[in-house]
């Protein structure tokens, strides 16, 4: 009897999700497949799982990059911010990387970046890759963040893509305070080096002259804030948070159409209407993300319905679906909407193993 149950035992402690035990399956550029179509109507999970998440991150980036050859702020980009966050389960597919440490080392350097804000955004993301797995500044980090020196503007700004898709490409506001993110989070004290100390003084210039113009750069600057001293003090803090918490939905969630409520600077592309109060992966995994981060304790009752929310919205694909708040035949947010819900869970202790670094006040 006693060997029955020992037998028993030692069979539930060593067994694992076969899905990524077995690196026959694992996804790779050679073998991924397409993602499921993005749609507000794919059915939720039966279950909610982290190991589908992580596929999906993995899927949906790798079928990017294979099929786009570009990197992007709502797919590949996102990926390399969200995840670290399931390293726990799985390892961050081998082949993202280095893509774009080869866009820095050899394409900029032979055809040059196809944007400016392409450099800031690489150079950002690797920078937050860097802090979440190796705790150590790259090279070609490195490299990525003294070019994107050389495109700061006077004003402390940077030429940014203005193609009427917010919240990542609509306004030179959201450069900035992402700029800023990558500059505080890079790891080896970066900031503090003459590099890093000249961009951040333009970009204190520039938030100074120009005020956040929705709640959702208001969100971005306070999640900079976490990483650059002096860009937002301690009653912006808690205003810019109760903001946020108010727009929270009944069921516990947020809506990213919501953040963005009242800003002329934005009209949809499909002349439908936003909806500001249907729940989102988007902005309920960046308003938790950015608590968590900011000392709101995990049992809180904001933080635990946010909880609840996420884990009973996962779609079957793993993903977290958002829509576009700017065309409907577009929702690549929801993307990075999974990737935030990633980095919310974790942030919010529901990932096993993860280690997650909040900012010092």
């Amino acid at each position: 009897m006693r060997t029955t149950i020992l037998l028993v035992v030692m069979s539930v402690l060593v067994w694992v999700d076969p899905t990524w035990s077995d690196e026959v399956d694992r996804l790779t550029l050679a073998n991924v497949t397409s993602p499921a179509p993005i749609s507000a109507e794919e059915p939720l999970a039966e279950k909610f799982s982290l190991e589908q998440a992580a596929r999906n991150l993995d899927r949906s980036t790798l079928h990017w990059q294979k099929h786009r050859k570009c990197g992007t702020c709502h797919t590949n980009f996102a990926y390399l911010m969200a995840r670290p966050s399931l390293a726990s389960l799985s390892p961050q597919a081998p082949e993202v990387r280095p893509f774009f440490e080869d866009m820095v080392r050899v394409r900029w350097e032979n055809e040059g970046p196809r944007w400016d804000a392409e450099v800031v955004v690489a150079a950002s993301t690797l920078a937050f890759n860097d802090r979440a797995t190796t705790g150590k500044l790259h090279p070609e980090t490195r490299t990525a963040l003294d070019r994107m020196a050389t495109l700061q503007r006077d004003d402390g700004g940077w030429d940014w893509l203005l193609c009427g898709w917010p919240p990542f490409e609509s306004d030179d506001h959201y450069g900035v305070t992402f700029a800023a993110l990558g500059i505080g989070s890079a790891p080896g004290a970066y900031a503090e080096s003459e590099t890093g100390r000249k961009m951040l003084a333009g970009i204190r210039k520039y938030l100074a002259a120009n005020a956040p113009p929705t709640l959702h750069h208001s969100a971005m600057v306070l999640w900079s804030s976490y990483y650059v001293d002096g860009l937002v003090n301690h009653e912006e803090r808690t205003r810019i948070l109760d903001e946020l918490f108010a727009l929270q939905r009944l069921d516990g969630g947020w809506a990213v159409a919501a953040f963005f409520e009242g800003w002329e600077g934005h009209v949809r592309k499909d002349d439908k209407p936003q909806d500001t109060k249907t729940s989102d992966g988007y902005a309920t995994g960046l308003v938790l993300y950015l608590a968590r981060h900011a000392g709101v304790a995990r049992d809180d009752p904001r933080i635990q319905r946010g909880v609840r929310w996420l884990k009973e919205n996962q779609r079957k694909s793993g993903r977290w679906f958002t829509r576009s708040p700017t065309k409907d035949s577009r929702h690549f947010i929801t993307n990075a909407g999974t990737a935030f819900a990633v980095m919310a869970l974790a942030a919010c202790g529901e990932v096993p193993g993860a280690r997650t670094r909040r900012a010092a006040f």
